[in-house]
């Protein structure tokens, strides 16, 4: 059984008032904060008693507008905007720490180790990276979807860093196209710090986004995943995520009800 279940801020657009009824309303024990919206949260949380399992780090170069603009400006490969967001990486680590919270997620771009050059570069960022967050007592977390289990797995074993972990999104493997998220369970089980709630259909052209649905109406197979996890010795938490729609408070109640969550309110 997993240790608790919460969800993402920015599900809600980090409103901190927001959050807490809904955590409230849907029974629910946790958060993931994104970093950058700490100061509207930290009073609420020690208030509240509430665990930050993860913090988590976006950068402003990002354009999800297409698979492809997202290719060309995820993460921290683009060579442009290096610097500016190892130091983004670095501050949000720190800031990690100073919670006491283990885990900071984010999507660290494309990895193509068929490009070699690029690759070693990507290698290079993340060794110093983890290093910095091993430092601090913290794992940096990369958020899965973006390129097959298997080539994540591949830089994950290549690279070997104890700082280094995945936070499995099963949604985003279907909305980039990049395979079966049950079965990516078990490729990266050895790696599964911390998992996302959250559902999508496949897109019906190739190269084109998924849809995000909520959680149970999707391609996700709900139970089979929860039990994949269950079976790999998965004991960590669950983190609702509803990035889409016009009713994600509901959205999020909806999913912590199929979860087996008794509702608060």
């Amino acid at each position: 059984m997993m240790k608790s279940i919460g969800l993402c801020t920015w599900s809600l657009k980090n409103n901190a008032a927001l959050v807490f009824q809904t955590l409230e309303d849907a029974g629910l024990s946790c958060l993931h904060l994104d970093i950058s919206a700490l100061d509207g949260f930290r009073e609420g949380i020690q208030q509240r008693n509430i665990t930050v399992t993860s913090t988590m780090v976006g950068f402003p170069q990002e354009d999800y507008s297409t698979l492809e603009s997202i290719r060309q400006t995820g993460g921290i490969i683009p060579n442009d905007c290096w610097e500016r967001n190892r130091q983004i990486v670095l501050e949000a680590i720190s800031a990690t720490a100073s919670l006491g919270v283990d885990y900071l997620s984010f999507h660290a771009g494309f990895i193509d180790h068929y490009d070699e050059k690029g690759f070693r570069t990507f290698c290079s960022r993340m060794t110093e990276l983890a290093d910095a967050a091993a430092e601090n007592g913290v794992c940096l977390l990369l958020e899965t979807g973006q390129e097959t289990a298997e080539d994540l797995r591949y830089f994950l074993d290549e690279i070997e860093h104890p700082a280094l972990g995945v936070n499995f999104d099963p949604a985003n493997m279907i909305l980039y196209g990049k395979g079966d998220p049950v079965q990516a369970v078990e490729v990266l089980a050895p790696w599964i710090r911390h998992v996302h709630i959250k559902d999508a259909t496949a897109a019906s052209v190739k190269g084109e986004w998924g849809v995000e649905v909520p959680w149970g109406d999707g391609d996700v197979d709900g139970d089979a995943f929860i039990g994949t996890l269950i079976k790999i010795g998965y004991s960590g938490a669950l983190e609702i995520e509803r990035e889409a729609g016009d009713s994600r408070e509901e959205d999020i109640k909806l999913a912590a009800k199929r979860l087996g969550v008794s509702h608060g309110g």
